[in-house]
């Protein structure tokens, strides 16, 4: 007897999306300065030292991944609600392609950069997408948020006013 194809597919989205569960709001390096970086995709740069200051949402994220995309939508909102904030799009994408491509179809108009090499994924402990480190106005790692958050939420709204 065959496995049916839609048990397996259905298999591989449960999987896709449980490695987005949460992992823990308390990141490792929570209430520690955040670890500088650059990085340059060779049409954008990104230097987190450049934002001290404001609030960061360092957003690490991969067009391929189911959780990412459908947190989009909801980040570029936040994004235009608080022009104050800013957030921080480092894509691990290794084809320039696939990473223009979701650019242009979610019309992402906050700073972002691709890091194939994943340099800041492994300076911030990231081994699932998305993740999202917020960092108060002193450069300090306040909180993480593991998957798909609801950026509407009145509580994260309302934390994010905080800091």
């Amino acid at each position: 007897m065959r496995f049916p194809r839609f048990i397996a597919l259905g298999s591989l989205l449960v999987l896709a999306f449980a490695s987005a569960c949460d992992r823990g709001a308390a990141p490792a390096n929570a209430d520690r300065v955040a670890p500088d970086f650059t990085v340059s995709d060779g049409e954008n740069t990104i230097r987190l030292a450049n934002y001290r200051g404001k609030v960061v949402l360092l957003n690490l994220w991969w067009s391929q991944c189911p959780p990412c995309i459908q947190e989009t939508p909801a980040l570029m909102q936040l994004h235009h609600d608080r022009p104050d904030l800013a957030i921080l799009a480092v894509s691990i994408d290794e084809d320039p392609g696939s990473y223009r491509r979701f650019l242009t179809r979610f019309r992402v108009d906050l700073n972002t950069v691709r890091d194939p090499d994943q340099k800041v994924a492994k300076l911030y402990g990231t081994d699932g997408w998305p993740e999202t480190y917020i960092i108060d106005r002193k450069g300090v790692i306040r909180r993480k948020i593991v998957g798909d958050p609801d950026w509407s939420n009145p509580e994260i709204r309302a934390y994010l006013n905080s800091l």
